[in-house]
């Protein structure tokens, strides 16, 4: 491996993507497929795919991210007379093809999420299901499960159903051209203006998601627009680090991915089956978001109140588009992580903080999620009239397990990226950049920069123990190291 780099060195390529893999080993991933998972993937052509219900008529389309493969959703919208908009998700069914309990369900259920670190991915499913057989790439018969719901012009979901079907993508779309055509009005991408009728149904579908956003705004849900750096790589070498910005394209899908798992939590709580929830919790450091939104001139209650933070950032995202990334971010690191928790029909226990919901679950990414495979296994047992496939016992193990691998994994990818980042950074030491404190613990203070987006820590510099999260710093490069994925900055100023 490299040693610590210096300024002008052309150090020797370090092997990122072996890096990688032995991050998710000492982390407790499993990265590769079991024999017994390999011999049932040779059984996996002699599934028989049907549905009583055939959709490859509707024009279904997918938006992801461009370089996708596992594709778990995709839409459809249909105008009704009465100015209702009929939306139906289309959910990849990994259950058909995955019984609980077999090898291939242990795997996943031992792993418990794909992880993208950038480099290599590992996916939670062998590749022959995940991007194959039950990713919903276009021109390919696929069965979904769907979730359809009605919207009104309130945003209002006034009914919903679910069911499974069978379904065609006729156009595998991403997120940069989508945004871009959907937020400057340019022409329609290629792929869209190539699909007869395509052009008017993802404005339709749009339409759908400025009616769901406004009423989750006025309900108090919190409008976040972070910006992820993510790797660009090829051949296992670093060549940028990228922000992931919010856009349309991303907005349309994330709220049809958050009206499709609240309709699947309410209902499998109307038919009294127990459930993975997703929450996040009351913020324990609400008094320093209080104190962030001062700074802008803001004052917020002294108690947690979601609707009165969401009013404040759209706010401030209407006042200042450039700088709401870093309020994001801020706000995000201080609202603290989301984790799974059982629902039982009928007890009353707190919510999803951030989106001022109490009835949310994940359902909507089989492919690369485990609680969301569970809950689909426990929407088809529903629909078909079975028992429920798991005990409340066996779903607490299952929250349980899932949040402490989520945790794992979002270390691995966050190593990773700064494993990346040192890499990419070996040659621009003493170079100075701006940044936002994004943690204090244990008297270390860590740094994201803004271009390029780099995270480290701030080793030296005056008053550094008067920094919180939230201030932005001048920082001068010190180090990298990638072998211990150090980058450490010192205050510029």
């Amino acid at each position: 491996m490299n040693p610590k780099s210096g300024p002008g060195q052309n150090l020797p390529r370090y092997d990122i993507v072996a890096r990688a893999f032995e991050e998710m080993v000492e982390a407790g991933f499993t990265p590769t497929f079991e024999q017994a998972v390999q011999e049932q993937i040779a059984q996996l052509d002699q599934v028989k795919v049907s549905s009583p219900k055939d959709l490859r008529n509707y024009l279904w389309s997918s938006i992801d991210n461009k370089e996708s493969r596992d594709l778990d959703q995709i839409e459809y919208a249909e105008q009704l007379p009465d100015g209702t908009i009929r939306l139906t998700i289309g959910i990849a069914d990994v259950a058909t093809f995955v019984p609980k309990a077999s090898a291939i369900d242990v795997h996943a259920g031992n792993n418990s999420t794909s992880v993208y670190t950038g480099v290599a991915t590992f996916p939670m499913l062998p590749e022959a299901l995940s991007y194959h057989l039950t990713s919903l790439l276009p021109g390919q018969d696929r069965l979904a499960m769907c979730i359809e719901l009605t919207v009104d012009n309130e945003g209002q979901v006034i009914g919903s159903k679910a069911y499974q079907a069978l379904v065609r993508n006729h156009a595998k779309l991403d997120y940069r051209s989508v945004g871009k055509w959907l937020d400057a009005g340019v022409e329609p991408p290629e792929k869209i203006a190539a699909v007869k009728d395509l052009t008017a149904q993802i404005l339709l579908q749009d339409q759908a998601r400025q009616r769901i956003q406004a009423l989750r705004e006025k309900m108090g849900s919190l409008s976040l627009h972070t910006q992820e750096a993510t790797t660009v790589a090829k051949n296992g070498e670093v060549l940028d680090l990228e922000l992931v910005e919010t856009n349309p394209a991303r907005d349309l899908i994330e709220n049809c991915m958050i009206a499709a798992n609240i309709a699947t939590s309410k209902f499998l709580q109307s038919k009294g089956v127990p459930s993975l929830r997703r929450m996040v919790k009351t913020p324990e450091r609400w008094s320093k978001i209080v104190d962030v939104a001062a700074t802008y001139g803001y004052s917020l209650p002294v108690e947690p109140d979601a609707p009165a933070l969401s009013k404040f950032l759209i706010q401030q995202r209407a006042s200042d588009a450039t700088n709401f990334a870093e309020l994001s971010l801020t706000v995000v690191k201080l609202l603290g992580r989301g984790q799974y928790a059982v629902k039982i029909p009928g007890v009353v226990e707190s919510g999803h903080f951030a989106l001022a919901i109490n009835d949310y679950t994940h359902s909507t990414a089989p492919n690369r999620r485990y609680p969301d495979l569970v809950t689909q296994r426990l929407l088809q047992a529903v629909l078909n009239g079975a028992p429920a496939p798991y005990t409340v016992e066996e779903l607490n193990a299952i929250a349980e397990k899932c949040n402490r691998i989520e945790s794992q994994a979002k270390k691995v990818e966050r190593k990773m990226r700064k494993i990346a980042a040192a890499v990419l950074m070996a040659n621009r030491l003493g170079d100075i950049f701006n940044g936002i404190v994004t943690g204090v613990k244990a008297g270390s203070v860590y740094v994201r920069t803004f271009r390029p987006p780099v995270e480290g820590r701030v080793v030296a510099g005056h008053n550094l123990k008067d920094l919180d999260v939230g201030d932005k710093i001048k920082v001068r490069l010190q180090s990298t190291d990638p072998e211990s994925a150090h980058i450490d900055f010192i205050l510029a100023n």
